[in-house]
């Protein structure tokens, strides 16, 4: 596979033993793909099998970066598949099931995506085809690809990925390629460290800035207050102060009408 270190890890998965795949992951060093200091923290990145993009995909949703626990979840389903005596290729796919998000945060991702019109743009009745059926039109990515760890715990994006170059190596080594093989699909970043990142990323791949849905609540339970007034559950006046109202009415009207016109171009 084009882009991908898959190849370069996959024996390691064949011959380490469940216990020592735990062990590894629970602190990287034949994992480890790249580590440095900025800002007086420690930053480092390690291999977990997201390799793999999927080339039929017109809508392509982007977090920041995956977990310890989705890095647990991709390495024994890889770990499983080449055990099976599954190629490569196939054994990344297995593997990439995983980075799919899943649970409340599915079903308001869902919701947000039906309330601006996408599903109506690529002709399904809901987009929680894209889980489903559909998934041949979905490709599941971070803006770093690969596992990030901060001080030895999960990144969650302060300081920004710009502003760290060992980060925005990573961003422009791998998620600005992943966006450059796919030039017709639609990027939908999850938060505001994902949404900058993706915009400096498509400048570099040419991407159209009419092809990022910037602008969605991130779907967390953390925010359900912004997800009720953004899908039109919550009234204006029943808010706390820390949601600002104008700020999600303008992003949903602007993505309603980058959706829209995304339909009349036949996306």
């Amino acid at each position: 596979m084009a882009n991908s270190l898959f190849s370069s890890f996959a024996p390691f998965l064949r011959s380490v033993s469940e216990a020592e795949l735990h062990a590894e992951i629970a602190s990287p060093r034949r994992l480890l793909i790249e580590a440095g200091e900025s800002r007086g923290r420690s930053f480092e990145v390690a291999y977990a099998p997201f390799d793999y993009v999927n080339p039929t995909a017109r809508v392509v949703l982007v977090g920041l970066t995956p977990g310890r626990q989705q890095m647990t979840n991709a390495l024994l389903a890889a770990r499983k598949s080449l055990l099976l005596g599954h190629d490569e290729e196939r054994a990344a796919k297995d593997a990439k099931v995983f980075a799919s998000f899943s649970g409340p945060m599915r079903s308001n991702l869902i919701a947000m995506l039906d309330c601006v019109g996408l599903h109506q743009t690529l002709g399904l009745a809901t987009t929680s085809s894209l889980w489903t059926q559909r998934s041949d039109l979905a490709h599941f990515t971070s803006v770093l690809r690969y596992p990030v760890f901060m001080n030895g715990t999960n990144y969650t994006g302060a300081p920004v990925p710009l502003a760290v170059p060992l980060l925005r190596r990573q961003v422009m080594q791998w998620f600005a390629e992943e966006m450059r093989s796919l030039p017709s699909a639609v990027f939908v970043p999850l938060g505001p460290a994902a949404s900058d990142t993706v915009a400096a990323a498509a400048e570099l791949a040419g991407i159209d800035s009419a092809q990022i849905l910037t602008g969605l609540p991130h779907p967390s339970g953390a925010n359900a207050e912004r997800i009720a007034f953004f899908l039109g559950r919550k009234a204006r006046e029943a808010l706390s102060s820390k949601v600002d109202a104008e700020k999600l009415i303008a992003a949903r009207a602007i993505l309603t009408g980058k959706v829209a016109s995304l339909a009349s171009k036949a996306y």
